[in-house]
């Protein structure tokens, strides 16, 4: 099964909530209803390989000013840079409030977001945030692991004067999840394929955001997400091989294993299972 073969149509949901959601690629997300637009984890410059493993990364000024043209909130589930790269330059290009943990919140000022425009979710008294139509709910996760049994760059980013930042720079930081609220509908992002159970309530949610790389490395990871989640629609993401341009179509890099994925999805409960085009959306 390849993604393509369960793609959603935009009105695959058959909703008229005035909700948008677009997939940027990797686990970005816009989210828009009205004129707001919150992303999740926007990673647009999507640079290559080569470049990942030989120099510091820089955010591609042309394809976000491209792809990116407005946004009131930023939300960050992890910092590693294909969460993360972007978020000050869009930041400052939109003047979105940014909502991350602390280690989100030390790349943005080191980058020259100001400090009004920054929030650390990491705070007690910050897992729930409005803005506009949207409320956001924050519940702390994981990171799966992955690279031989454990989370790849751990860690936070306490110290990133000397940027740009080389990949391994980019530590994990604090993982979350995020629920968000809008025109009666709920929506959760999973950035990451796990989870932690104690954190995260049992609830029903219109659509999930579902994280794909590193599924198989978390133990009843598709089972765990459904039940806790009872989603009615899940959209796959981070399924893509994000070293291709932005103007490129999403190929699936290897050992996603989706119709192993998908048959343990639709075992736990009669859902929607679907990706997105890269830069495909659909209604909510």
């Amino acid at each position: 099964m390849r993604p393509e073969s369960i793609a959603f149509t935009e009105d695959a949901l058959g909703s008229r909530a005035g909700v948008r959601v677009q997939w940027l690629g990797t686990a970005g997300f816009a989210i828009t209803h009205g004129d707001h637009t919150v992303l999740i984890d926007p990673y647009i410059t999507r640079a290559s390989l080569g470049r990942c493993v030989v120099a510091p990364l820089v955010p591609d000024l042309a394809a976000i000013g491209a792809h990116v043209p407005r946004a009131d909130a930023i939300v960050v589930g992890h910092t590693h840079f294909d969460h993360v790269l972007d978020v000050p330059t869009i930041a400052k290009m939109t003047g979105a409030k940014v909502f991350g943990s602390r280690s989100a919140a030390t790349l943005c000022r080191a980058q020259g977001v100001p400090a009004a425009q920054i929030e650390d979710v990491e705070r007690a008294d910050a897992t729930v945030r409005e803005v506009g139509p949207f409320r956001l709910r924050f519940v702390p996760s994981a990171h799966s692991r992955f690279a031989f049994g454990r989370v790849p760059f751990p860690g936070d980013i306490a110290d990133c004067d000397d940027v740009p930042l080389r990949t391994e720079q980019y530590k994990c930081g604090a993982v979350f999840g995020v629920e968000i609220t809008v025109a009666g509908k709920t929506i959760f992002h999973l950035g990451s394929a796990d989870l932690v159970d104690s954190k995260l309530e049992s609830r029903h949610v219109d659509l999930l955001l579902l994280c794909v790389a590193g599924w198989t490395a978390s133990r009843d990871f598709p089972e765990r997400a459904s039940r806790r989640l009872a989603p009615e629609a899940i959209l796959l993401s981070h399924w893509d091989d994000f070293f291709r341009p932005i103007d490129r179509p999403a190929r699936a890099l290897p050992a996603m294993q989706m119709p192993r994925l998908h048959d343990r999805l639709a075992a736990v409960r009669d859902t929607r299972i679907g990706t997105l085009a890269l830069l495909g959306s659909l209604r909510l």
